[in-house]
């Protein structure tokens, strides 16, 4: 006898769905100068760890956000804005967020 599984839930792809906590994530990212850790996004927001994670991941999901392999410690990974955020979300209004 086979389980079922329930279907995978939808991304979330607005800005208006995403919880708080994802919107203070792109606030920092778009003020970065830099690509950040997700230790730092923790301690720019003063979120915890937890909650920046969930944050990261439902910004992934929605791709607004790319993950890449930190080079100087392969255990961390830095977070930036996709192109497809900056051209198409923030000029129609990011103060929006």
């Amino acid at each position: 006898m086979s389980k079922s599984k329930e279907p995978p839930t939808q991304p979330t792809t607005t800005l208006a769905e995403l919880p708080p906590s994802a919107k203070l994530v792109l606030k920092v990212l778009e003020n970065a100068d830099e690509k950040l850790t997700q230790q730092m996004l923790t301690d720019e927001t003063y979120m915890p760890r937890r909650t920046t994670r969930h944050a990261l991941r439902e910004l992934r999901q929605a791709g607004f956000v790319e993950e890449e392999v930190h080079f100087g410690d392969a255990r961390k990974r830095l977070y930036s804005l996709t192109d497809e955020y900056v051209q198409h979300v923030e000029p129609r209004g990011a103060r929006d967020v």
